[in-house]
């Protein structure tokens, strides 16, 4: 069972729904870390011969398009993250449209590639901004990895399907969907591969979580964050259960990335949907 590698490539200021954060034109001028950790998590995947999809954050493409231009001469998958990682269910469909446009004409100008997935930030595509779906097939996107099929804080749609499937088909076009993988903990629907979810966990039980969903056919989508590996980072403003979800076991991730992709079968996107779809 091949199971999905994704980074949400962006930096350690682009944690959401803050009262105190940065606003995109601030970005230039602080302290950036982005490339250090992504080339880290590049060469972990060189090693192992992995391939991953990397949802690539326009503004980052703009600035950092060496970055960009080395993860895909690296063989890894391009998608877009938006440009300015707004949560989508904050924006009119005429910003969204915007943002998406803009995202794909930076990652195209980094990496001469146009985008075939999209993950929204915070995954906030949510029931009330389903329309996203049809703009990102009107923009030739293959697949979306934007629904977390559980409650959180921004974001999610509880009770949405679990497998990978078709979300939308309009003018003979399909729009693939990747959901973020969750299991039952605690008697709730959670996250337990990806991001502060990754951190907070033992690898014990992510690898019997993983184990369980291969046994049943499906492929766990495991995402990161270049900062999910960087204990220096500088710490913003936020309260306590943030403060946990944002920067608890940073210290730990490199290892545990490293121990699950010497345990399990991980690839892109692309080549899960070709196998699932052939």
């Amino acid at each position: 069972m091949q199971n999905i590698f994704s980074i949400d490539v962006e930096d350690w200021f682009n944690i959401l729904d803050l009262e105190l954060d940065f606003p995109m034109s601030d970005w230039g001028q602080l302290e950036s870390r982005v490339e250090r950790n992504t080339y880290w998590l590049l060469e972990a995947l060189a090693k192992r011969q992995v391939n991953c999809t990397c949802f690539i954050l326009g503004w980052f493409a703009e600035h950092f398009p060496q970055l960009i231009k080395d993860i895909a001469d690296a063989g890894h998958e391009i998608a877009s993250h938006g440009y300015a990682h707004g949560l989508v269910y904050e924006l009119s469909e005429e910003e969204f449209v915007r943002d998406l446009t803009w995202s794909i004409d930076t990652i195209k100008d980094a990496t001469g590639i146009n985008p075939a997935g999209y993950r929204a930030p915070g995954f906030s595509i949510t029931e009330e901004c389903r329309w996203a779906f049809d703009h990102l097939i009107e923009n030739s996107f293959e697949f979306d990895s934007s629904i977390f099929p559980a409650q959180r804080n921004h974001g999610g749609i509880a009770g949405e399907v679990k497998d990978i499937h078709i979300i939308r088909e309009k003018a003979n076009k399909s729009l693939i969907e990747i959901p973020i993988s969750t299991t039952r903990i605690f008697g709730k629907d959670t996250c337990f591969c990806g991001g502060g979810y990754l951190r907070a966990l033992p690898t014990s039980i992510i690898r019997r979580k993983i184990q369980a969903h291969n046994t049943e056919g499906l492929p766990v989508v495991l995402y990161i964050h270049p900062r999910d590996i960087d204990p220096e980072q500088p710490r913003m403003q936020m309260n306590a259960k943030r403060r946990f979800m944002s920067y608890y076991n940073l210290h730990t991730t490199k290892e545990k990335i490293e121990r699950l992709l010497d345990e399990f079968d991980f690839t892109s996107i692309g080549n899960v949907i070709q196998n699932s779809f052939r």
